[in-house]
């Protein structure tokens, strides 16, 4: 008699499918059809990661982007994950390429709903020798303090979609190198479906709490003093906040040019992910945004165009998550680098930004925006 290999994995669907039709939220219809694209993306995600493991010989796992979102997942960014050993030892290595940044984050376990893991270590390239071709490698290994449950997340990070190119990127485990893959047997396979309903259901359950530690405790319609990413990548400032808007109503955020390599805002859904960034402008780079002469960059997120470069669509909703991230950075940031935020009328923006008239856009210049966004992740896309 075939063993029924997949059980474990059809009831943990079955689970995340009414946690999905049920969140801790109210949910429209709209945000009902993205919740179940949301578990589709998460069903992809758990069986890559489970299928994917390897502790003997470590590959690097895209496990988020467009088609398997979590986490208000960056979508500037390329997010690539390896599992660690304990006892390992281990290169990573490739070629810089031109992106924005390019960072390392080894982490003591991985999210889950009862909180972030510890990190054991964070940097960025500029610690790495970097030769004329662009070629480097990180040697690491048990010096390091690694243990069962390590991981390894890499996150190459743009600043100009259509302008960097990603390098190449790859880890070996040294001490097992040679060695030969063993033959898979049934009672792995079954594990492995197993592992993956683990994930699935844990997956769902950390994003539903995560954000109700961090960005639902603050009020309404506002965003925090820029700090170090909580439970993210340590040499990253982020500064964090969730909007209510009604049809006639805008939210104004104002922030700084800051001296670093990369500086962006984003939006998201309640499902704690980012919205279509592909065909939609629900983020923008410093590269992508309107700069004005003062020196800042002010945003505008609302459900309407008002007909400036810098709006951040909601698209159709009502209720969101909002995000900006600093890296690169020259000096840690204070509140004088943060935002200020003002929900104004719809109507009154035209009084309510002092560079209104540089920044407006026509119809068909906001078009080419999007074409370039699609462009600049087709460019890019690991899926």
């Amino acid at each position: 008699m075939t063993a029924d290999y997949t059980a474990a994995f059809r009831e943990a669907v079955a689970e995340a499918e009414k946690l999905v039709a049920n969140p801790p939220f109210e949910v429209s219809e709209q945000d009902l059809a993205e919740g179940f694209d949301y578990l589709a993306g998460s069903i992809r995600s758990s069986l890559q990661m489970a299928f994917d493991y390897d502790l003997e010989h470590p590959v690097l796992i895209n496990p988020t982007h467009q088609y398997a979102r979590q986490g208000l997942d960056n979508p500037d960014a390329v997010y690539f994950n390896a599992y660690l050993d304990a006892g390992g030892s281990y290169v990573v290595s490739g070629v810089r390429g031109s992106t924005a940044d390019l960072s390392f984050q080894v982490m003591d376990g991985t999210y889950s709903s009862e909180g972030a893991p510890g990190t054991v270590a964070a940097f960025d390239d500029r610690e790495l020798e970097i030769a004329d071709d662009g070629s480097f490698e990180w040697r690491f290994g048990p010096e390091l303090g690694l243990k069962k449950g390590s991981t390894l997340i890499i996150r190459e990070v743009y600043d100009d979609w259509n302008a960097e190119d990603r390098g190449t990127i790859r880890i070996q485990r040294l001490d097992t190198a040679g060695q030969p893959r063993p033959a898979l047997t049934p009672e792995r396979v079954a594990k492995r479906y197993g592992v993956a309903a683990k994930m699935l259901i844990g997956r769902i359950n950390t994003w539903f709490a995560f954000p109700e530690w961090f960005t639902y405790k603050e009020p309404v319609n506002t965003l925090t003093q820029p700090a170090s990413t909580p439970g993210g990548l340590a040499s990253q400032f982020s500064s964090i906040g969730h909007y209510s808007l009604g049809d006639d109503e805008a939210l104004v955020v104002t922030v700084p040019v800051s001296d670093c390599d990369y500086q962006a805002i984003q939006i998201g859904s309640r499902w704690y992910i980012s919205t279509d960034y592909e065909h939609h402008q629900t983020s923008l780079t410093r590269a992508q945004s309107h700069a004005d002469p003062d020196g800042r960059l002010r945003y505008v997120i609302s459900e309407r165009n008002p007909g400036i470069a810098n709006w951040l669509e909601t698209c159709g909703h009502p209720q969101g998550v909002m995000m900006l991230r600093w890296q690169r950075l020259s000096r840690a940031l204070d509140a004088t680098d943060g935002p200020a935020f003002e929900v104004v009328p719809f109507d009154s923006l035209a009084e309510r930004l002092p560079h209104f008239a540089e920044n407006q856009i026509s119809a068909e210049q906001y078009t080419a925006r999007i074409a370039d966004r699609q462009v600049g992740i087709a460019r890019r896309m690991i899926s």
